[in-house]
């Protein structure tokens, strides 16, 4: 059920950004105008990304995910009642164009963390891969349905139909018999929920080469799909029909290859499977920069919906795997962050140069400086691995308040007794794990003090927000941090397990 609505969104998705992108052709023959539609469809994930995953992890997941298609529906009737008026103009079809990417910016959050938990973590790369069929053939048909649309009745009836099937979509999205368990310690806190996700990423050496990858990807590869309107206007007889069987064309080179993509999984490491995608894009974008002839564009494009779908599940399932359920929503968030900002900088860019250049050699730049920035990432900064198991594990029970509940920031002193001897071996493992797994956890902040006076005594110090913070981080922990804590007892010397002291900060209440 769930799999055919995420069908209709990305077909609306598609419908409305061919309608859109084709209505600015009309009205200017700009290359500027007509590569901000990119731009105004992809900025608003970019800017409400983060805090649309923060509400997706707290709030109830089916009201919200409700809440986006019908937001979307509502954008795609005023799109169609502006144009039926005949009062369309550039900067407003920019306006509306961003209204519905802010439907678009707060749905896709939910739904990828709405996947894991329909699906056991081993099926996780196949169920994303059907997704891609999902957002492929929607690639495919949107387009085509669009297209038909446009030439027989007018864009404003595709928005009309995005509209009516955007409704529907929320119907079925509301016969959904998921049941909402609302977290015994309470809502957290925007802000605070966004200062963890972004705390949990910046902790991570293989998130943040994962999302440095997509952002390169789609930076460069966006300027085909921005100047694609243009680069169909310049094939021989080049029309809407023209520009709609490219598009079609990229999204069933996306669904032949999605079979391919287990085997292609068992031969090549990520970081080799990502390079030839770069690698095959660049090639698919040089050769539509300079033919005009649509039996050599077609392959092309095909080969570069291959190539899209190869790069863009490989990292998917890399980031997938690498973030656990409670903070699942906020690092898909930044993710789709990554790709639609790389998307609107990226056309934005694109489209200029081809405004001072020509579209040709836009094209040829966004493809060489693509391979190569790919291939410079690999170099330097090679993929690190998984970090770990994430399974959750109870270790620590979590301790009572002992007075009334307080404001304020709590800090926690964690004393170990360590031989001097291996005071050097200690500090690494606290410095480059223990820092890393407090703040992926929530910790505000994370000290290590060493006595003056006593080699072997060391004390960690680590501040959380509030209470509540504190013990939400009992309930983050993993096999893997339960791992990292067994490395660090065996520095501890004596029978008695390192002596814990909580304290309020009293400075800190207002």
């Amino acid at each position: 059920m769930l799999w055919s609505t995420w069908l209709v969104a990305n077909l609306c998705m598609w419908m409305n950004d061919v309608a859109a992108a084709w209505m600015m052709t009309s009205l200017t023959s700009k290359p500027i105008w007509v590569a901000l539609v990119q731009t105004a469809a992809t900025l608003p994930v970019f800017l409400l990304g983060l805090p649309s995953g923060a509400l997706a992890d707290s709030l109830d997941r089916k009201k919200y995910f409700l809440t986006t298609q019908l937001w979307i529906a509502v954008v795609a009737a005023l799109l169609s009642t502006v144009v039926f008026l005949g009062a369309m103009t550039p900067p407003l079809l920019l306006a509306l164009v961003f209204a519905n990417g802010i439907g678009l910016a707060m749905r896709w959050p939910v739904f990828a963390a709405i996947v894991p938990e329909l699906v056991p973590r081993p099926q996780l790369p196949a169920a994303l891969a059907l997704n891609g069929v999902s957002m492929n053939a929607s690639r495919i048909l949107g387009p085509l349905i669009a297209g038909a649309i446009i030439a027989a009745a007018g864009s404003a009836w595709v928005f009309a139909l995005n509209a009516l099937l955007s409704l529907l979509a929320a119907v079925v999205i509301s016969r959904w018999q998921r049941e909402h368990k609302p977290h015994p310690l309470g809502r957290e806190r925007l802000g605070t929920a966004m200062r963890v996700g972004l705390q949990y990423i910046a902790q991570s050496r293989q998130l943040k080469g994962v999302l440095l990858r997509i952002w390169i990807f789609f930076f460069h590869s966006t300027g085909l799909m921005a100047l694609l309107p243009l680069v169909a206007h310049g094939m021989q007889g080049g029309d809407a029909a023209t520009f709609t069987l490219l598009l079609a064309a990229m999204g069933a080179g996306a669904i032949g290859s999605t079979a391919l993509l287990p085997r292609l999984r068992q031969r090549y490491p990520r970081d080799a499977l990502v390079l030839r995608g770069a690698w095959l894009q660049a090639g698919s974008m040089a050769v539509m920069a300079w033919t005009d002839q649509l039996w050599i564009a077609v392959p092309a494009m095909l080969l570069g919906g291959a190539a899209w779908i190869t790069t863009a599940n490989s990292l998917s399932v890399s980031i997938q795997l690498g973030l656990p359920d409670w903070v699942r929503a906020r690092g898909m968030s930044m993710y789709q962050m990554a790709i639609m900002g790389a998307s609107a900088s990226g056309a934005a860019l694109w489209g200029q140069i081809a405004t001072w250049t020509s579209v040709p050699t836009s094209l040829m730049i966004a493809a060489g400086t693509g391979a190569l920035t790919m291939w410079l990432t690999n170099r330097l900064l090679p993929d690190s691995g998984q970090a770990g198991d994430l399974t959750p594990r109870r270790i620590f029970q979590a301790p009572q308040h002992p007075g009334p509940a307080s404001a304020g920031r709590v800090s926690v002193m964690i004393e170990y007794r360590i031989d001097p001897a291996q005071a050097a071996a200690f500090r690494t493992l606290m410095m480059d794990e223990s820092r890393p797994s407090r703040l992926r956890q929530g910790a505000l902040s994370w000290e290590l003090l060493h006595d003056l006076e006593d080699p072997g005594r060391f004390i960690e110090l680590v501040t959380d927000e509030s209470w509540t913070d504190h013990l939400r981080r009992f309930e983050r922990v993993t096999a893997a941090d339960a791992e990292l804590h067994a490395r660090k007892l065996a520095f501890h010397l004596g029978p008695e397990p390192p002596r814990v002291t909580r304290c309020l900060m009293e400075t800190s209440v207002k």
